[in-house]
């Protein structure tokens, strides 16, 4: 979501209702992301001095600072692009497997008794953590 955010806003400031309608079109519909999503990211970046949000039109327009232009002139060579279809750069369709466990975790939500729902959440809630732990590389070898 940030490499996304960062290039669009290269380009021009934007508001989140764009940045989302634009990430879904550079990505053909592949990517939609949500406000949930965007928003937190918008307000991380202006944290971390990238970017300003300022009101427009009751809405908060992001821009690059000078110091978020200098990162992506210096870092964005060397950045994946965020728009290309995952499953055919990376040779692994992570969207398809996470449909897939969103349709089941449905399943048990709609028609699963009350300990299957439990359980169900402790499967995610450990899936989550050992997903963050690979990212972290403290995920053992297999």
């Amino acid at each position: 979501m940030r490499i996304a955010v960062l290039l669009l806003l290269a380009e021009q400031p934007m508001h989140g209702y764009q940045l989302m309608e634009a990430i879904a079109e550079r990505s053909g519909g592949r990517w939609r992301p949500s406000p949930g999503a965007i928003y937190p990211t918008l307000n991380l970046l202006e944290d971390e001095g990238v970017l300003t949000l300022t009101a427009s039109a009751g809405r908060k327009l992001a821009t690059l600072t000078e110091d978020g232009r200098a990162l992506v002139e210096r870092e964005s060579a060397g950045w994946p692009d965020p728009f290309a279809a995952g499953s055919e750069e990376q040779g692994v369709d992570l969207r398809a497997e996470l449909g897939q466990l969103h349709e089941a975790v449905r399943s048990v939500a709609r028609g699963g008794t009350e300990p299957q729902r439990v359980r169900a959440a402790e499967i995610l809630a450990e899936a989550r953590r050992s997903v963050y732990r690979l990212l972290a590389g403290d995920e053992p070898a297999a």
